[in-house]
């Protein structure tokens, strides 16, 4: 990490503005060095399974405008809810993967019954609008893919091993796991990432793991990197 950077990655949120709430709290209190500049990468999955999608957009959108450093990268998560608003019959998992409770915070209710292409398309209609309300629909549109410090690569997923870092696919980024999770051998920067729930952070020398299943544990995981230094905040 350059010196005089301190740059702290959140975890997969999914819907707990709670658990967001605490730590950009601990995030702020956080002393650091005289001179030293904070910076706030977000590894995605901020919507879907938990109860508040909404409100963690609001959050992060909110902590922007405040004028806090962050980068805020796109999760799979993120990818399947702009999907659903361009192909709501084709991407019906959605709903089955979180989305439904993603609908339901922005206060788009699901009629009873078989998903008719109909009732998927009001779907899609009604969220498009509450998106376009509450200035959401631009911060979608926005999320990263990746961003570097130092020797650090934040993204989602991982990476593809086969690629160049700087030739990675996003379809790599937001959604891998194999061959990623098992590779052995070195990158060109070590690669901080979310998307595979672990219970504990997971750290290896080529890769640091920080999706620790918020939406269900409870846990949301901030890892503070420093110079030559690193730590869970």
């Amino acid at each position: 990490m350059p010196d005089g950077q301190v740059v702290y990655a959140v975890g997969d949120i999914h819907g707990r503005a709670d658990l967001l709430r605490a730590v950009i709290e601990k995030i702020d209190r956080d002393e650091v060095p005289t001179g030293s500049v904070k910076t706030v990468v977000y590894l995605g999955d901020y919507v879907d399974r938990g109860p508040e999608s909404k409100a963690v957009i609001d959050l992060l959108i909110a902590s922007q405008k405040a004028g806090a450093r962050q980068h805020v990268i796109m999760g799979n998560h993120e990818e399947f809810l702009m999907r659903f608003l361009d192909d709501p019959v084709g991407s019906t998992s959605w709903l089955t993967y979180g989305g439904a409770e993603t609908l339901l915070s922005y206060g788009v209710g699901m009629p009873p019954g078989v998903m008719t292409p109909e009732k998927l398309a009001k779907a899609a209609e009604d969220l498009l609008d509450k998106l376009d309300e509450s200035g959401h629909l631009g911060f979608y549109r926005a999320l990263e893919d990746a961003v570097v410090f130092g020797d650090y690569y934040f993204t989602h997923a991982g990476i593809n091993p086969d690629q160049p870092i700087d030739q990675q696919t996003g379809e790599s980024l937001r959604w891998i796991r194999e061959p990623f999770l098992g590779h052995m051998g070195g990158y060109s920067h070590i690669v901080v990432h979310g998307h595979t729930i672990t219970e504990e952070p997971v750290f290896r020398p080529n890769r640091i793991g920080i999706d620790t299943g918020a939406y269900h544990s409870g846990n949301l995981t901030c890892l503070r990197l420093e110079q030559n230094s690193y730590s869970i905040l």
